[in-house]
């Protein structure tokens, strides 16, 4: 579309009204957790194994891994507009299917359906970047995702208050409201902003090699995968610590399960304001080593018989900061090893990133069993954030050697 010069909101012959964009990037989060407070309670309700239960997080982390791959190319060829709409509509009716269910094998393929609502994320961030030139666009990018660090601050404690007041379907119905008025949202405001590249589905994944011979992408995309890793560890894990270790309703669950937001609202903004002071990969460095800290520091007072609620989740405070810092400063790095492969390493880096947090996720639930306590857990996230570290020191030590003369590779 032709952009024009003004922005009036619920008007599609104009750019899309920042609220609109912000509203999108959120849904993500809050279909991927408002329910997690509840996970326990609906393992009763479909009387299934809690591990086989918790697929309803780290399956749906799978398959929005799997989506990233394809979303990006498909929007470039059919149009940022139609895609969003199309995903959107297919959220709504796997929502309903959700709440439909009786069966929790049933109940998990109308979840995973709801990864759909992924397009609203990935695309939010495109749309900026057709509408706006490189410096705008990042202040842009950063106000979305500031908009974004509240929804997982707030959405466990809704959804919490909801399944104790109402039941675990009450959280769907939410979602199911939510979605209907994000479709009318982008049906109005949301114009067409791409212009369509020609280039088939195929003739994209083309370029994924490029990527895969580059040492430097691999460790910026390790090291984000796995610093996030540790936070996907604790949305897997945390329900089943909160529940059955320290014995909290919902509510109370929904209350603390938002710590890591604190954390994460917190390192974005450092990462706003220092990133191209310090470098990024000193800031993705740092951010790896504040979130070992952190998880080394909660084993250690669990190991002298101190844990409780408030210490557990409160450690999760450095959880959310180090990865504040950790995983835009890192993904931008994945995203500069190839500066003309840039979105197509933003997708790549993504579906990595999420496809390690559904592994970390589901292990979790497996490993922790009724009186393993939290220490499965910790261990988990301590060893995912030491593998950010190592990711991070093989970057900058790749960079050294190669002494300025092929950054690229």
């Amino acid at each position: 579309m032709t952009r024009p010069s003004s922005v009036r909101f619920l008007d599609r012959t104009t750019p899309p009204h920042i609220a609109t964009l912000v509203l999108m990037a959120g849904m993500s989060a809050l279909v991927m957790n408002i329910f997690v407070p509840s996970l326990h309670m609906m393992a009763d309700w479909f009387a299934a194994d809690y591990g086989l239960m918790q697929l309803a997080v780290s399956g749906y982390l799978a398959v929005n891994a799997l989506l990233q791959l394809f979303i990006g190319p498909m929007s470039d060829g059919l149009g940022r507009r139609p895609v969003i709409l199309a995903g959107t509509v297919l959220f709504i009716l796997a929502t309903i299917g959700c709440l439909m269910a009786t069966d929790v094998t049933v109940f998990l393929i109308f979840r995973m359906a709801q990864a759909s609502i992924v397009v609203a994320m990935v695309l939010s961030r495109a749309v900026v970047r057709d509408l706006y030139p490189p410096d705008q666009a990042a202040s842009m990018i950063g106000y979305v995702t500031m908009g974004m660090s509240l929804v997982p601050m707030i959405s466990p404690v809704v959804g919490g208050a909801l399944s104790e007041a109402f039941g675990w379907h009450a959280n769907f119905w939410l979602m199911l409201v939510l979605g209907m008025g994000m479709l009318w949202l982008c049906w109005r405001d949301l114009g067409e902003t791409a212009v369509r590249s020609g280039l088939t589905l195929a003739q994209q994944f083309r370029e994924y090699p490029e990527l895969f011979r580059s040492p430097r992408f691999w460790g910026y995309a390790a090291a984000a995968a796995l610093s996030s890793g540790a936070f996907f560890s604790y949305v897997g894990g945390a329900p089943f610590v909160g529940a059955e270790v320290f014995g909290l309703q919902p509510t109370e669950l929904g209350f603390y399960f938002g710590a890591p937001a604190l954390g994460y609202a917190a390192g974005n903004f450092l990462a706003g304001r220092f990133s191209a002071r310090y470098g990024i990969n000193r800031m993705a460095l740092w951010g790896a080593l504040i979130l070992v800290s952190g998880l080394a520091l909660s084993l250690a007072v669990f190991s002298l018989g101190s844990g409780s609620a408030p210490v557990f989740f409160g450690f999760m405070t450095f959880v959310g900061l180090g990865n504040g810092l950790t995983i835009p400063n890192a993904t931008a790095g994945a995203m500069s090893v190839r500066p003309r492969l840039a979105g197509t390493a933003s997708g790549l880096a993504g579906a990595l990133m999420l496809a390690g947090g559904a592994v970390l996720s589901s292990l979790a639930g497996a490993l922790l069993q009724p009186g393993s306590g939290a220490a499965p857990l910790l261990w988990l996230m301590l060893l995912s954030a030491c593998g950010s570290v190592a990711a991070m020191l093989l970057v900058i030590r790749r960079e050294r050697s190669l002494g300025g003369l092929d950054a690229a590779r």
